[in-house]
């Protein structure tokens, strides 16, 4: 057998030999550090055989797939813990995720598992991993896995091979054992569990058994692993500043917004949090308004002929509710899409309207399943900063670039800077071939006329037509998409949208999708964990708190916080009966930007003794001069 390798030489092997053969053929240390092989595009275990002819790279702790193969080394160690301290637990799925792995249970009856189990939990798999047990494969028929996990009552790995055999006809499947636990598994994994360096078991959730709500729900062990104890350390420090930032968390500390079960994955706005909402709403309108759109409001109720019509009937109908009106079936819209094409449909519209741009911070209603609401990112009443052009095809280029430049000039603001991604058809669609490829070329010009860097995410397209993502990247390193531009052929198609052309004929308009904030609720949820709670002024729910130092000096700071508020400053006095130390430190834990000490000084000469968020004593100035201080800083919204 040879073998090419990655230096361009060739490997002779006896005719058999496996990744581990040819990690030892190579070298002793290569054979210590190998984790797997990689042949033909595919990662495999280091006992599979090779294929002779075929280029063989060995995948070692420093390869880019090694971390994902730790992860699902990890997973099932932690699910031989798990059955091995909770005898009856039935097992479902166990996959490496982007910073871990997880593993789904179902714990016999009476049984309760939390987060004050996990380290016992860890105790074990460290037990497990001490004994560099080997992961072994075996390829057994379907009826022999279906048999035995019968026998074991492990109903869920019996719909798991039920449906492989069903769906893609299989003929075998692979189970793995390590140490006493055997589990249904595609692999590839490490040599053994010995492997596993540095892991922590993270947390506890709850979730469907497939993510579908009807069918039971599970109980989630959330962990992860690295190659090494310092990268686990530096991402155990990150996960600790997440948590410190958590929106939910500061929501409630800083009076933010609420939530009731009154009213299930809809936040309630507090007063404080309202600020925050309508300084976005204003700078939202303000910048459609100058960029050429017209904003429209428009119901939220429809008849569901509209989203047949639309295609949302047949996409979203599982996430959408309905009531019946007067015998009539009404939804309510999960898109604002179609009734601004209502709009666009009650006129003639010549090539001379063209484009027409409209804006709406549009109240749509999704039904998330309660298992993954979270906070303000995942809810079920959502307000977006929605916007629909109808353009001409020669107006496509120049209106995506434009959509882009607002999504650039709004993320600046907050310091995000953004990473787009070309998103095409996806399996299940819409429209013709030769829409999508006029649709695809369409965004695909314009990002590269603008000179724009950008991946391709292949597949992920909205059902009716390609969009550009943008994503950006927050203080702390993680990643959020944000806005999107969406091109649509088909719902211009679908509801017969017209214009008169320069030569008098009927032709069909192209339609733009556009959102940049995204909504408005995941959006603050976003930005108070970017901030960490301490936003910039202008965000600021209270922009300045004025702090008497005595009871005599109440009044004056009453009038300080008036005329500030007469400006255009959002103030509020700390008139308690406490130290102006005390009222210093609760300001500093409010994490209002400005706190004016007012006392017999200040009151005789009008001025107002500054303190800035963090940085301490700023120094005395008159309230006039503070004011204005302030109101240039709002009106630059300075991140």
């Amino acid at each position: 057998m040879q073998v090419p390798l990655p230096d361009g030489s060739t490997l002779e092997l006896e005719d058999g030999a496996t990744g581990a053969d040819a990690a030892r053929a190579i070298g002793e240390g290569l054979a210590r550090a190998a984790l797997a092989f990689r042949q033909d595009g595919d990662v495999r275990d280091l006992s599979a055989p090779l294929e002779d002819g075929v280029p063989l790279e060995i995948i070692t702790p420093r390869s880019d797939e090694a971390l994902e193969l730790i992860r699902h080394d990890a997973a099932h160690v932690l699910a031989t813990a798990v059955v091995e301290l909770y005898p009856g637990t039935k097992v479902s799925i166990g996959p490496p995720i982007e910073d871990g792995f997880y593993y789904d249970f179902e714990f016999p009856d009476g049984v309760t598992v939390g987060e004050a189990d996990l380290p016992r939990i860890e105790e074990a798999m460290r037990k497990h991993i001490k004994a560099d047990e080997r992961f072994e494969r075996t390829d057994v028929p379907p009826d022999a896995a279906l048999e035995r996990f019968r026998g074991e009552d492990q109903e869920y790995k019996v719909e798991l091979i039920e449906d492989l055999v069903r769906d893609e006809g299989v003929r075998s499947v692979s189970l793995y054992r390590n140490g006493p636990f055997t589990d249904l598994c595609r692999g590839p994994h490490g040599p053994s569990t010995k492997r596993v360096k540095a892991f922590k078991l993270t947390s506890v959730a709850g979730a469907y058994w497939r993510g579908d709500e009807k069918r039971p729900m599970l109980t989630r062990i959330y962990g992860t692993a690295f190659l090494s104890q310092d990268d686990l350390d530096a991402h155990l420090k990150r996960l600790e500043e997440a948590r410190a930032r958590d929106h939910r968390k500061l929501g409630r500390e800083l009076d933010l917004f609420m939530f009731s079960e009154l009213s299930p994955g809809s936040p309630f706005w507090r007063p404080a949090g309202m600020a925050i909402w309508n300084e976005l709403t204003t700078l939202w309108r303000d910048e459609n308004a100058r960029r050429g759109y017209r904003e429209v409001r428009t119901p939220i109720l429809y008849d569901v002929e509209l989203w047949k019509q639309s295609g949302h009937w047949d996409k979203y109908r599982d996430h959408m509710y309905f009531t019946d009106v007067e015998g009539r079936e009404m939804g309510l819209k999960p898109m604002n899409c179609p009734a601004h094409i209502q709009i666009y449909k009650a006129d003639r519209r010549s090539y001379r309207d063209l484009p027409i741009r409209y804006s709406e911070a549009g109240l749509v209603h999704r039904h998330e399943p309660s298992g993954v609401l979270h906070g303000l990112l995942r809810v079920r009443h959502i307000t977006q900063d929605d916007a629909h052009i109808f353009c001409t095809e020669e107006q496509i280029e120049d209106e995506v670039i434009a959509c882009l430049d607002f999504g650039f000039f709004l993320y600046e603001i907050f310091g995000f800077e953004p990473r787009l991604e070309l998103s095409t058809r996806p399996e299940v669609r819409i429209g013709s071939d030769e829409m999508w490829d006029a649709a695809e070329t369409a965004l695909a010009n314009a990002l590269e006329r603008k000179g724009l860097d950008y991946e391709l995410n292949e597949g992920d397209g909205a059902f009716y037509g390609p969009k550009i993502d943008l994503h950006m990247t927050d203080s702390i390193g993680r990643s959020w998409q944000l806005g999107t531009v969406q091109l649509d052929y088909s719902m211009p198609e679908r509801f017969g949208l017209e214009y008169t052309g320069a030569d008098d004929a009927a032709h069909r308009p192209v339609m733009i999708h556009r959102a940049l904030l995204g909504s408005f609720e995941r959006f603050i949820g976003i930005l108070i964990e970017h901030y960490a709670g301490e936003f910039p002024l202008w965000l600021a729910p209270v922009q300045a708190l004025v702090l008497p130092i005595a009871d005599r000096h109440v009044d004056y700071a009453r009038e300080v916080a008036a005329e500030l508020a007469r400006a255009g400053v959002r103030a509020e006095v700390d008139d308690r009966s406490e130290s102006v130390g005390r009222k210093i430190r609760d300001g500093e834990l409010r994490k209002v930007p400005y706190m004016l000490v007012v006392g017999d000084r200040e009151q005789e000469v009008g001025a107002v003794a500054v303190r800035r968020h963090r940085e301490g004593d700023v120094g005395e100035m008159p309230v006039s001069g503070f004011e204005e201080q302030a109101l240039a800083e709002i009106a630059e919204r300075r991140a």
